[in-house]
Formats: C-alpha cells, sequence, structure tokens
C-alpha cells in the first residue's frame, strides 16, 4: 500500500446522505465498508468527522447563539457522527475506538497522541471528535492538528469532487484538474482546500494533503493502492 498511517477527514454533511440533515445509515455504513476495506490491507486509519449534519458552529450566530456556545454544540455533533461511525465499523468486526478533544466518560476517551498512536498499531481505527477541544478552530483544522499528532503519512480530504481544481467545477464546467500541486501554488492561485489556519498548519509540518472522491466506491482503497486518485498538494 502507498501509505501506512492515514488520517482520512470526511464532512458531517455527507453523513446525512440524501437527506437534508442527520445520519443516513446507508451512507454510514457505505463509509464504514470503505474504511474497512483498507483497514483490512494493514493500513492504520485515523478519521476526523465534521458535524455539520446535525449543527455548524457558525449556523448558531445566526440563531441567537454565541459563537463560543455554538462551536461547542458544533464539537457535540461530532461526537455523535464519531459514535455512529464507531458501532457501523465495529458491526463489521473492525475494533474502533473513539478520542475526544474533551472528556466525555464514558463515551470517549481524551486524545493524547501517543494514546492514539498505540490503538492505531493495535489495528485499531482511531475516530478522533470533539475538534480541537476549542471554539474557533473548525474541523479541518482538527484534522490538520490531529494528522500532524499521529505522524500520519498523509492527510486524505474526502469530499464530492474529485480532486483540486482551478476553479469550481460544479460552476465552470471548463475548469483544470491538478494532479499535483505545490503548498506555496494553492496559497498563489487562492484556491480553496481547506481553512487557512489547517493548510499553514499541513504546510508547515510538510504534511501532504490529498482531495479526493470520496463517493465512489473503491476510490479509497484504490488511492492508497498507488493509483491516481483525486489531487495531491505538497
Amino acid at each position: 500500500m502507498k501509505y501506512n498511517r492515514v488520517l482520512l477527514k470526511l464532512s458531517g454533511e455527507s453523513l446525512a446522505g440524501k437527506q437534508d440533515c442527520g445520519i443516513d445509515g446507508e451512507t454510514l455504513h457505505y463509509f464504514a465498508d470503505e474504511i474497512a476495506s483498507i483497514h483490512k490491507k494493514g493500513v492504520q486509519v485515523a478519521v476526523v468527522l465534521g458535524g455539520g449534519n446535525i449543527f455548524r458552529g457558525l449556523s448558531g450566530t445566526g440563531k441567537g447563539v454565541s459563537r463560543v456556545q455554538g462551536d461547542y454544540m458544533g464539537m457535540m455533533a461530532t461526537v455523535i457522527n464519531s459514535l455512529g461511525l464507531q458501532d457501523a465499523l465495529v458491526q463489521k468486526g473492525i475494533k474502533a475506538t473513539v478520542m475526544s478533544g474533551f472528556d466525555i466518560s464514558p463515551l470517549t476517551k481524551r486524545m493524547s497522541s501517543s494514546s492514539a498512536i498505540g490503538k492505531l498499531e493495535k489495528e485499531q481505527v482511531v475516530i478522533i471528535a470533539g475538534g480541537t477541544g476549542n471554539p474557533y478552530f473548525t474541523t479541518d483544522s482538527a484534522a490538520a492538528l490531529r494528522a500532524v499528532e499521529i505522524k500520519a503519512d498523509v492527510l486524505l480530504k474526502g469530499t464530492r469532487v474529485d480532486g483540486v481544481y482551478d476553479a469550481d467545477p460544479e460552476q465552470n464546467p471548463g475548469a483544470q484538474k491538478f494532479n499535483e500541486i505545490s503548498f506555496d501554488e494553492v496559497l498563489d492561485r487562492k484556491l480553496k482546500v481547506m481553512d487557512l489556519t489547517a493548510f499553514t498548519l499541513c504546510q508547515e509540518n510538510n504534511m501532504p494533503i490529498v482531495v479526493f472522491d470520496m463517493n465512489k466506491a473503491g476510490n479509497l482503497k484504490a488511492l492508497l493502492e498507488g493509483q491516481s486518485i483525486g489531487s495531491i498538494v505538497k
């Protein structure tokens, strides 16, 4: 396999499937199957899920909720999603642990790099919830932080598009895809890959980012087997 240890970032919205919000069971088990396909090949897998299918912190400010409290509510949403993915993986015979940026005993363990690495080395999938444990940080930033903490080989950003383009491919059919692009060029072109805090953290720690279409069955396994899937930023 191309990578030994990966951090997979998935949006919360993707878990809603065809629903407007919440967790779609079919989508949840699809993600679990995709993760299982690489875990069974010996890849160490950590996962960070967003919470936008349940509550997005920024949206709370428009509903009378303060930004800080809204962000904590969003972090709790990531825990709900993570517990759901854990259960789906366990149903498939895969050991999975949920760790969090803050204590929620007995549902999760407190995130620490040494503990997470230890569990990965014992062939457990580690699902890291609760963002960074602090308000004002996105789950993209949490994914970048956790990827660096666990010494992942790569951060895999699973999206609904198949890579990084010079324009929004959903708005511009003529947009050109990059198979490989540097951190500096992404910044020069003002391309949207991750939020600036997350992107800078990856750049400063030489953490490559692969953006790929997670909704195409088999893409994750093919990417890990070395096929040209998505776009790599390094």
